[in-house]
């Protein structure tokens, strides 16, 4: 009996120390990507906008966004609606990923955009934090994300998914997709818009335009110039 429960033991032992690797594993992969992400200190960056939500009139318009680290992000749309975004909901790779307390698991590999990416859940340690999981997909040879989703406590769940290009050694993407449900934002939390028509939707609106859309090609950026924090103060 002793035996047996040596064994049973020994086995238990033998799969919770497989498991701590891979999560050692893990967490090493993300700060990999991390630490090329952090090579940006800041940056200005121009590019083109199109948002795809069934309540908003919006045509493609161009851009500039504001990063500085660790998670100060703004957007600027010319003669449009703007993006600000709050409550741990951002187009920026950086923002969501810029904390340490977290716990990374290994979820599997999966093809994105025809590259085989490594999985990884990310569980925060803080219990207040605004962000309950984040799951990316890692290009491991590229150190590169290729996709994330994001489920947050206030703004439901949403998703980026990136492309690179020019800028593949800072980890900054040529075009990014967010994709979010309008049902579960709170306005003005997660995505604030500003109307054309200076009219917020309603209740029914959001649940009928379900899926929304912004489409976001960078076309230059000016990397580690310096910004000043008052940049990224909201404006009237």
């Amino acid at each position: 009996m002793e035996k047996k429960l040596y064994k049973y033991g020994i086995l238990i032992l033998f799969i919770l120390t497989g498991m701590t690797s891979k999560g050692q594993d893990m967490s090493q992969l993300v700060q990999k990507v991390k630490a090329k992400l952090d090579l940006v200190n800041d940056y200005v960056a121009e590019g083109r906008m199109k948002t795809d939500v069934a309540f908003i009139k919006a045509p493609i318009g161009k851009i500039r966004v504001y990063f500085k680290r660790p998670d100060l992000f703004k957007l600027k749309r010319q003669n449009g609606i703007s993006i600000l975004p709050k409550g741990g909901v951002s187009v920026s790779l950086s923002s969501i990923i810029s904390t340490k307390d977290y716990i990374a698991l290994a979820a599997g590999n999966a093809i994105v955009d025809g590259v085989n990416t490594r999985i990884v859940k990310l569980l925060p340690v803080n219990e207040n934090s605004e962000i309950i999981l984040t799951t990316l997909y890692i290009d491991e040879a590229a150190l590169l994300v290729k996709k994330a989703i994001t489920t947050t406590k206030e703004n439901g769940t949403y998703e980026m998914q990136l492309f690179y290009g020019q800028y593949t050694g800072y980890g900054l993407p040529d075009k990014v997709i967010f994709a979010f449900n309008t049902k579960d934002y709170k306005m003005p939390k997660g995505i604030t818009l500003e109307f054309e028509d200076n009219e917020k939707p309603t209740e029914a609106d959001r649940v009928k335009g379900r899926k929304g859309k912004v489409e976001i090609t960078y076309t230059s950026y000016m990397i580690n110039k310096g910004l000043d924090n008052s940049i990224f103060k909201q404006s009237n």
